[in-house]
């Protein structure tokens, strides 16, 4: 499943193209499932790639696992300032600086540092021991209610759902709204072929309204309660945070908790099915499930890549990236790097070192919710187990219309109970 037969691509072979202009960041790859040979002979022939001319402007791609460390883990060299993306289209460049929000992803040391710090109790050990039997009971729920014999979207019932609801008690959000950071999340990710930039600046205005009346509603209360937002409005070092750096917060707590998680629930069930003899082994054993976890982040790799900029000129793969430099690390590429990762085109849930993946990232901006992740994931799938002898895939799945969130829109499958 490696690559898409050259017979029935949508888009053009990349080796076709001059090397010098050959472009990854294409909506359509990721949306056709036709990235793959692309970021093939970039490993093989030009690991650390420079394109002159983009729809986002000039880049270097990253794509070999070793290099990818290196810029990941060194943020003195590569800074994040500046956004984590590969950033808004040439023609749209100008209007995107006009409305720019702030996050400490896209920060540096030493304001990076006590920003994350301050969230990071949320996922901290005792706080995820005692989610893990919600989230059991929420994911058994939801498993309850699926109509069995019926077709059904498992991104809409399952994965949006589940990922939700926790995203909800997280951020002690009213519930019965909670398909609104859904929506939030989905605008903040959309690209120019979904909304424009007035539409989008315009719901994530709405966004930070309707969050700025819980903040001001649990700034007061004598003690914070244990949920994201009142840790944000009680930190010491986030608590006189300007407007558009608590939106810009926001939208990265809600994308990292709910847009991740979400795609690896979905691409677990489809590489599943593409994989039967691995679905045959998870039924047969299955206390394969923790190592089948991070299997399934890294193949799926839910966020395809993350963005730095050059502070000074830097060699890297015998190139010289110049300081200001756009650098591009595209994680989609480093899992199936296969000098690090053995046979890394294989979905292989009992191969050993699973979790040794570039999908949390590494460094000072590791995946702070990894582990609640993993968690998710770990638990839906016992849950899962429990029920239902086969989760059949029984249509085309609908991918994202991105190259930064690698997901889907649509699965359509049906369930298969035990007996």
């Amino acid at each position: 499943m490696a690559s898409v037969l050259k017979e029935n691509r949508v888009t053009p072979d990349p080796y076709s193209i001059p090397l010098e202009t050959l472009d990854p960041a294409q909506v359509p790859l990721f949306q056709n499932d036709e990235l793959w040979d692309y970021f093939e002979r970039l490993r093989k022939e030009d690991p650390v790639h420079f394109l002159e001319d983009s729809d986002y402007g000039p880049y270097w791609s990253v794509t070999k696992f070793d290099d990818i460390m290196f810029v990941d883990t060194n943020h003195e060299l590569f800074s994040s300032e500046g956004g984590i993306t590969i950033g808004p289209l040439k023609s749209m460049e100008e209007r995107a600086r006009e409305f720019q929000t702030a996050m400490f992803i896209a920060m540096d040391p030493p304001k990076h540092d006590v920003q994350r710090a301050t969230v990071t109790p949320v996922v901290a050990p005792r706080n995820l021991a005692a989610m893990e039997g919600i989230i059991r009971e929420r994911a058994g729920k939801i498993l309850d209610s699926l109509p069995v014999g019926e077709t059904f979207n498992w991104v809409d019932l399952v994965s949006i759902e589940l990922t939700t609801q926790m995203l909800a008690t997280l951020f002690d959000f009213p519930f019965e709204e909670r398909r609104k950071l859904t929506h939030w999340s989905d605008v903040a990710t959309s690209g120019p072929e979904l909304l424009t930039l007035e539409e989008r600046r315009a719901e994530l205005l709405s966004c930070l309204e309707y969050f700025t009346r819980l903040w001001h509603e649990r700034k007061d209360k004598p003690e914070p309660g244990m949920d994201l937002i009142s840790m944000l409005a009680h930190g010491e070092n986030t608590k006189h945070m300007q407007p558009m750096e608590f939106l810009g917060n926001l939208i990265l707590l809600i994308v990292g908790g709910n847009d991740t998680t979400r795609n690896s629930i979905s691409g677990g069930v489809l590489a599943l099915n593409q994989n039967p003899q691995e679905y045959a082994k998870l039924r047969a054993d299955h206390s394969l499930i923790s190592n089948m976890v991070p299997e399934i982040i890294r193949w799926q790799t839910p966020l395809s890549h993350m963005r730095r900029r050059a502070t000074q000129d830097v060699d890297l793969g015998g190139k010289t990236i110049k300081e200001g430099d756009k650098v591009v690390m595209w994680y989609v590429s480093g899992n199936r790097d296969a000098d690090v990762i053995d046979r890394p085109d294989e979905f292989i849930i009992d191969r050993t070192q699973p979790r040794h993946h570039l999908s949390f990232g590494f460094g000072i901006h590791r995946c702070m919710g990894n582990r609640l992740a993993e968690m998710q994931l770990r638990v839906l799938w016992e849950e899962i187990m429990k029920r239902f002898e086969f989760v059949e895939v029984v249509g085309e799945p609908q991918r994202t219309p991105s190259v930064f969130v690698k997901g889907y829109t649509e699965l359509p499958v049906q369930v298969h109970p035990l007996g």
